[in-house]
């Protein structure tokens, strides 16, 4: 296989132990090549730039910013950019948000590695690839009615160890007003106490501590 053929790879992770394995992996591919890395979500726009890979692994946590945001300032620039997100993480809301934004693929790091290479040839070729779980995480909360950004405030307060009164003061709202988001978060969350609805916050990528 000439090089001109070859699928040409950016992989954007902060971690190298991960990096050295994903060159190992994608280098190993006759059909593959792995043009440059990058660390941050600053580094990646500027890999991308300089390189214009045909497939981009990005992790969804970077130390500057999270790889949906470098995903989408990666698409700004260049509309067609098929990005792939890489992560130990599937709350459905981050996958919902990635995929709005246009990844093409969505990859837990667990996958295997012959798995891993394969999705890259799918978006390669121009198809959209979300494992099996991570679709049915998706499908489990398509009906639910989704928080407001002042109820995902609230939530965020609360994982914070602040008391009504404390969000009341911070968000300058009443208590009363409070008492209001936090049933109604309860109540979206399918949540029996303040603990649990915090919990399911974090699992979903509702919130970040």
């Amino acid at each position: 296989m000439t090089k001109g053929t070859q699928i040409r790879v950016l992989s954007v992770d902060d971690h190298p132990l991960l990096r050295e394995g994903l060159a190992a992996i994608i280098n190993n591919q006759p059909d593959m090549v792995l043009v440059a890395q990058a660390s941050s979500a600053q580094e990646a726009i500027q890999q991308f730039r300089k390189h214009n890979p045909d497939v981009t692994l990005m992790d969804l946590r970077l130390p500057d910013k999270s790889g949906i945001d470098a995903m989408i300032a990666v698409r700004t620039e260049f509309p067609d950019a098929r990005v792939v997100i890489l992560t130990t993480f599937e709350g459905d809301m981050e996958i919902q948000r990635a995929l709005e934004a246009g990844a093409r693929g969505y990859v837990l790091k667990s996958t295997p590695p012959k798995e891993l290479v394969e999705l890259i040839r799918q978006v390669h070729a121009g198809k959209k690839r979300i494992p099996s779980q991570v679709a049915a995480q998706l499908a489990e909360h398509i009906s639910d009615e989704a928080l407001t950004d002042r109820e995902i405030e609230v939530l965020g307060q609360i994982a914070g160890g602040n008391r009504n009164r404390d969000i009341a003061e911070k968000l300058f709202i009443t208590e009363e007003t409070v008492k209001v988001h936090i049933k109604h978060i309860m109540e979206k969350l399918g949540a029996s106490d303040r603990t649990q609805a915090v919990a399911i916050g974090l699992r979903r990528g509702i919130i970040h501590l």
